[in-house]
């Protein structure tokens, strides 16, 4: 299996997971009872798979000699970014934190998809 057949198998994970975490943390703003701590631990993974789909991604390019537009490497990156931007406006906003990590997770999945669709497998 290349790098890029693994690249684009994961980003259904990232594009899913992201897609859960920002649900998950949308709707725990309204019913106190989705406020579950493992909600935590989830949106980190979604979070993190971002960072392991751009090295992947980064490896597809290197090593097997994938060719993709310029940009889908563009929203690849973008995607990471954003990551680290809602991560950063976290001690801001701590009394909207579940709004910040919903709405951050859903625009972090609409970054894979589009990503995806302009230059997927």
């Amino acid at each position: 299996m290349s790098f890029r057949d693994i690249h684009a198998t994961f980003a259904w994970f990232v594009m899913v997971s992201n897609g859960i975490a920002g649900l998950w943390a949308l709707a725990a703003h309204n019913v106190p009872t989705l406020r579950h701590r493992s909600l935590w631990p989830f949106t980190a993974a979604a979070q993190v798979s971002v960072a392991i789909q751009v090295v992947l991604g980064v490896a597809a390019l290197r090593l097997d000699g994938r060719q993709v537009s310029s940009i889908h490497t563009f929203y690849g990156f973008v995607a990471l970014a954003s990551v680290a931007v809602i991560y950063s406006y976290l001690q801001q906003l701590e009394p909207h934190r579940y709004l910040l990590y919903g709405f951050g997770g859903l625009f972090v999945m609409g970054l894979a998809i589009r990503a995806f669709f302009l230059d997927g497998p």
